[in-house]
């Protein structure tokens, strides 16, 4: 039963020798193509590329060399990151047809810590989304409710990690996309502060806003893979110039949290539907039974976060998906008869409604007499937003928050586009702000729908906000719990 074990765990059996690399690979496989048509997780599953790798790892222990940190580790990839000679469709028809031509820094550093690249996942399309309904191929079902959605944009991660499909998987986060699926499928996701991952390879919605970061089931094992793809990168110009970190090491120093003061911006959360505020509650008492001091913080510009975002993620898009032409990149219309045409209908018939909104909107704000008006003072606001953290942070080490408003929703319940981005209004301000930020299980909305807490913390303390998620989880269970699919 090795989907029950831990990503170390299981890198352990096959460093001590109890099982091979192409055991663990092959029993990987074979769950989720027993599974992924009922859950919809995976987008390609490169069978044949992992045992391949796995092969070679096999080989490589045999021979006495040394293993990585990730050892026989299988793991997978949302859609959007690239892999060299793999398809990279990011969930859209318009990139159905395009194969990475290179590998994102990220992949190339898992591999290089030996772990093994199982396949990518499922996502709603350029990672615009919050339930990963607007993928172009299929939903993805939650594994605690198939009825319901797993959030998004990462939620094909989410779910195959909840589902014990694979142990580990990387998505990625502009404004929550890694945090709220993590929430409402019951696992652990992390956004690294901004530029402590690369984002080379990644393909591009809000350059100023995205980052890779680990789901896994547990603290322990998303600060393994953060020790891994945690490094200055050359070829990113956003890419922190910092050493990178022994972040296990320093994640599994302390149990408690003695000492520590934990902020919450109570007049923030005034809103907050009952059972929702009820686990927050419960979370917050957790907290201060480790020996923290809750303390109250003045994040009240928060309260503009879901707006500022929209203005400036959608402008960004609208620059990053121009490339998307049906020329050098994208399905080309066969209706296509002249260049105008291979433009419009090409975009016309590549991308989803979602997408096409966000593109408009950011066209909008950049667009001549609107520009002043919406996105330059959408980059004030955004100004003011980070300097309210760090005064927040003058009276706290960390601040806690709710992942999301509420638990799982069904899928289709939401038909207002406006009421699925208000899904994002605790998220946001992390990526606003580029603080880290993670999200780790601490209770049920209801049964079969969990809920997660946010610990947020200052730029480039990773590690705090690791340290306290893991000292909260291990005086819980909530991360232990599965959903009958993954048994």
């Amino acid at each position: 039963m090795l989907h029950t074990l831990t990503a170390r765990e299981i890198r352990d059996k096959f460093t001590s020798g109890e099982t091979t690399a192409s055991e663990i690979a092959a029993y990987f496989l074979d769950r989720i193509e027993k599974h992924n048509d009922e859950l919809g997780a995976f987008i390609t599953i490169l069978r044949e590329r992992a045992l391949e790798k796995a092969k070679i790892l096999d080989e490589k222990k045999a021979g006495g060399e040394k293993l990585g940190i990730l050892a026989g580790v299988p793991i997978a990839l949302k859609d959007n990151i690239h892999v060299k000679g793999v398809k990279s469709t990011c969930a859209s028809n318009f990139l159905s047809n395009f194969t990475a031509p290179f590998g994102a820094t990220a992949a190339e550093l898992l591999e290089a810590e030996d772990a093994i690249i199982i396949g990518k996942t499922n996502m709603d399309e350029f990672a615009m989304g919050s339930s990963n309904e607007n993928s172009a191929f299929f939903p993805v079902k939650n594994p605690w409710n198939l009825k319901s959605s797993p959030g998004g944009s990462s939620g094909g991660s989410a779910a195959a990690v909840a589902a014990r499909l694979v142990p580990l998987a990387l998505g990625s986060d502009t404004g929550g996309s890694i945090r709220q699926p993590a929430s409402l499928c019951g696992v652990v996701g992390y956004k690294p502060t901004y530029g402590r991952v690369s984002r080379y390879g990644l393909v591009a919605f809000g350059s100023s806003l995205d980052q890779i970061g680990p789901l896994a089931t547990n603290t322990e094992d998303a600060a393994l893979v953060m020790e891994a793809i945690g490094k200055h990168c050359p070829r990113d110009s956003t890419s922190l110039p910092i050493d990178p970190e022994p972040y296990l090491e320093k994640t599994t120093r302390s149990s408690n949290l003695q000492g520590m003061k934990i902020g919450i911006p109570w007049s923030f959360l005034e809103e907050l539907a009952d059972k929702p505020r009820e686990i927050f509650g419960q979370a917050t008492e957790e907290l201060k039974n480790l020996g923290a001091e809750i303390v109250d913080v003045d994040l009240n510009l928060l309260k503009y976060s879901i707006a500022v975002y929209y203005i400036l993620a959608t402008a960004e898009a609208s620059t990053n998906l121009a490339r998307f032409d049906g020329v050098k990149y994208g399905v080309r219309s066969e209706k296509a008869k002249t260049l105008d045409e291979v433009y419009d209908i090409s975009k016309d018939e590549g991308y989803g409604p979602e997408v096409k909104r966000r593109i408009m909107l950011g066209t909008f704000v950049l667009s001549s007499g609107y520009q002043d008006a919406y996105y330059k003072q959408a980059q004030k606001v955004r100004t003011l937003i980070i300097e309210q953290f760090e005064e927040a942070f003058k009276k706290c080490d960390v601040i806690a928050l709710p992942v999301s408003p509420s638990g799982a929703i069904e899928i289709g319940a939401i038909k207002d586009p406006l009421q699925m981005y208000l899904e994002d209004i605790y998220t946001i301000a992390a990526n606003l702000a580029g603080v880290p930020a993670i999200s780790i299980p601490c209770g049920f909305v209801e049964k079969n729908i969990p809920y997660g807490l946010q610990i947020i913390g200052p730029q480039k303390e990773d590690v705090r906000v690791f340290q306290t998620a893991r000292a909260f989880e291990q005086k819980t269970d909530f991360h232990k719990a599965q959903p009958e699919f993954a048994k």
